[in-house]
């Protein structure tokens, strides 16, 4: 809940998502509680630059949900995603045109054309999304799967382990069919 690293929940909040914080205390020194989500529809927003550096690291997630929100959605100022584990901004628009998503570059900006929630057609088509050695990539395409009409692979999910090492576990406890090599 720090304020410098909120972004993610402020967006999602503005693009219509719901969910209440419960138990506010602080942990190491920083403002955390438990977010308790509903499900409902999101809605395309556009989302400032300024906002960036409050949730830098989840672009890959937001423009995930973004895939599932009714409208476009633009994520402007963009250009430190290009220096991350993996030119991330590059690797999310070619894993969301992958599943099916329509989905602009232009410059350091981010567009994703939302479906308004629905699921038809969003695909991996049995190939495997490359992530570039890069966690937050894999993890936010394996979640698109759980909403997939279809599987969604990644290439390569063993550096997830580096910064979430239960993600898999709790993807599967959350119905993933997630099968490594």
């Amino acid at each position: 809940l720090n304020p410098r690293r909120a972004g993610l929940y402020d967006t999602l909040r503005a693009m219509g998502a719901e969910g209440t914080i419960s138990r506010p205390r602080t942990e190491a020194g920083e403002p955390v509680g438990d977010i308790t989500a509903v499900a409902g529809e999101l809605r395309g927003i556009d989302v400032p630059p300024d906002r960036a550096p409050t949730m830098i690291d989840e672009y890959p997630i937001l423009a995930v949900a973004a895939a599932f929100a009714k409208g476009d959605t633009k994520m402007r100022g963009l250009g430190e995603l290009r220096v991350k584990e993996s030119d991330r901004l590059s690797a999310i628009a070619h894993g969301l045109k992958t599943c099916g998503v329509e989905v602009f570059v232009d410059g350091d900006d981010l567009i994703v054309r939302g479906r308004g929630g629905r699921p038809d057609g969003l695909t991996g088509n049995g190939t495997p999304i490359p992530t570039h050695l890069d966690h937050r990539i894999a993890m936010s395409f394996l979640v698109m799967g759980l909403a997939a009409q279809n599987p969604v692979s990644v290439d390569d999910a063993t550096p997830i382990d580096t910064s979430f090492p239960g993600f898999l576990a709790l993807m599967r406890g959350l119905g993933a069919d997630i099968v490594t090599s």
